[in-house]
Order: C-alpha cells, then sequence, then structure tokens
C-alpha cells in the first residue's frame, strides 16, 4: 500500500458540499453540459475557507472547489465558543449579522452560513441573512464578516 500525502491533508480540514449546480452552454453541435461546485472546508479550530470549482463531471468540480477553498483559508477568532462581538458585513445584495450568543444556545443560523460557522468551530452564534437566498453570496459574505473579527 502506497502513502498518498494527500490523503493525510484530506484529513486535516472537514469538507462540506454546499451546492452543485448543472449548468448548460449552447454550441453549435448540441449542449455542453457542466457542473459547479461550492464548498466550505475548516477544520473547527479558527480556519475555514469556501471555493467554487467548475467541470465537466461533478466529482472534479469538487475537487476544484476543495483545492480553491484551501487557498482561501482565513483565521477566525473565537472566543469561549463564541465570537468576540457582532459583526455585519455586505457582499453584493447579500448582507450577514452575526452575533455573540450565551453558552449552551447553539448555532441559530440558515443553511448557507450555518455550515461556515460550524466548520470555523463556533459552537454558539446567532446569525441572519439578509437581502439574498443566493448560497454562493451568503457564503462570501460570512467569510468576510468572520474575517472582519477583532480578538
Amino acid at each position: 500500500m502506497a502513502y498518498h500525502p494527500e490523503s493525510a491533508q484530506q484529513k486535516e480540514y472537514e469538507e462540506k458540499v454546499i451546492q452543485i449546480k448543472r449548468v448548460s452552454k449552447k454550441t453549435r453541435g448540441g449542449n455542453k453540459i457542466g457542473f459547479s461546485a461550492l464548498v466550505v472546508i475548516g477544520n473547527k479550530k479558527g480556519k475555514v475557507g469556501v471555493g467554487l470549482g467548475k467541470a465537466s463531471d461533478v466529482s472534479s468540480a469538487v475537487q476544484k472547489a476543495v483545492a480553491s477553498a484551501k487557498r482561501s483559508l482565513i483565521d477566525v477568532k473565537i472566543k469561549e465558543n463564541t465570537i468576540a462581538h457582532e459583526v455585519s458585513s455586505k457582499s453584493g445584495s447579500a448582507t450577514v449579522l452575526l452575533k455573540p450568543a450565551p453558552e449552551g444556545s447553539g448555532i441559530i443560523a440558515g443553511g448557507s452560513v450555518r455550515s461556515v460557522v460550524e466548520l470555523a468551530g463556533i459552537k454558539d452564534i446567532s446569525a441572519k441573512m439578509l437581502g439574498s437566498n443566493n448560497k454562493l453570496e451568503n457564503v462570501r459574505c460570512a467569510i468576510q464578516a468572520l474575517s472582519r473579527l477583532k480578538g
């Protein structure tokens, strides 16, 4: 059995596929079908990243998204399983509001933002997504808000 350094690297970050879209393009010979994958990775200890990958098959798109997410990792300042202060961020038409929550209240957040804060390692937080249902914009907005946190 051969040792693969990538498999050891895989265990370092937990990955979560947020969205897979089937996209098609009209060409002269017919339709060209592809896939785009939105993936969030994190180590649950304060590092989190988001990536978008596009390919002609789903597995390649997910691999590209994971590689992209590894390049965009940020450090999140966590204070006693929550965040130190309230923070909001705007990206496109999406706005995300993150508030610290008392211990034991858990993660109170919608789908895509919930995945980001879970993988960042935050255990107690209250979040609200405003303005957009676009998962990519909401995830980017959440990452931007977490990067604005001051220790």
